[in-house]
């Protein structure tokens, strides 16, 4: 029985109907290795990081969170390729697989006294031992309890922990007041302007704060001064391995990402606004 000629023109339209009116396309976002992620799972990603969050994603936020999507994705794709993930693992396993991996990928990083040497030069002013101050306080929630305190310790200045340990409603009462010892930008500005301004063994007038009405006392004071190389070589050594380590695991997933096809478009354009 012949077709008739108008059969197969409307068998097209019927098709593009159906895939308009049936799923949405599920477009691969990427491909590593022959394994494939699409636009499906970055979208429930998207829902997980919602529903934590208690608030909507705006567009701009949704594209921005992609580059670190499809970045974890590879590099577990990576890391299964590597037997180091099993199929069907958690979320909790592919974290430990995928911190597997970036210790094996990054190699030993080696620091030479040369570039510890170079970079106390040329940040000799970081590497400063900055002015601090050891600190007692005696907190009180009222002015007049601040008053009788300050004419305690007018009558028996020793008598700081003592008088610490009876009236304060510090948390560090019960040792004496001893709050510990602070550099400028660690304390609240109201406290920081006393301890600061107090000699060693000084104790400071009434101090206001949202806390209550403090009272300072100077246990010891270090003058700021710079740091030898010596000094400061161990802290170099951690920078510039950490500098390091974080340059080779970019690099890395920078490969990783060469090697992949990756489809942005596809994720931005029909991810949910």
């Amino acid at each position: 029985m012949p077709v008739p000629k108008l059969l197969p023109p409307l068998l097209a339209v019927l098709a593009a109907a159906s895939c308009r009116g049936g799923r949405a396309p599920d477009p691969v976002i990427l491909e590593l290795d022959q394994q494939l992620v699409r636009r499906s799972d970055f979208d429930r990603h998207l829902a997980e990081v919602e529903a934590r969050g208690g608030v909507p994603l705006s567009p701009e936020v949704r594209r921005g969170l992609l580059d670190a999507f499809l970045e974890e994705r590879a590099l577990v794709i990576e890391a299964r390729g590597r037997g180091l993930l099993g199929e069907g693992a958690g979320r909790e396993d592919e974290q430990k697989a995928v911190a597997a991996l970036l210790s094996q990928a990054v190699v030993s990083l080696e620091i030479t006294d040369q570039e510890v040497a170079a970079y106390y030069r040329d940040h000799a002013a970081e590497m400063a031992v900055p002015e601090t101050v050891t600190l007692r306080q005696i907190l009180v929630p009222t002015l007049n309890e601040a008053r009788e305190v300050r004419r305690r310790l007018a009558r028996s200045p020793r008598d700081f922990e003592n008088i610490a340990r009876q009236a304060s409603k510090a948390p560090e009462a019960g040792n004496g007041g001893l709050m510990g010892t602070f550099a400028r930008g660690q304390l609240p500005a109201e406290l920081e302007a006393a301890a600061f301004a107090l000699p060693a063994g000084g104790t400071s007038d009434i101090v206001e704060t949202s806390l209550g009405y403090h009272v300072l006392r100077v246990e010891a004071r270090q003058e700021g001064r710079g740091s030898t190389l010596q000094e400061a070589q161990g802290r170099i050594r951690g920078l510039l391995t950490r500098e390091k380590s974080d340059r080779s695991v970019r690099q890395f997933v920078a490969d990783l990402l060469a090697r992949a096809k990756v489809n942005h478009a596809a994720a931005t354009r029909l991810s949910p606004s």
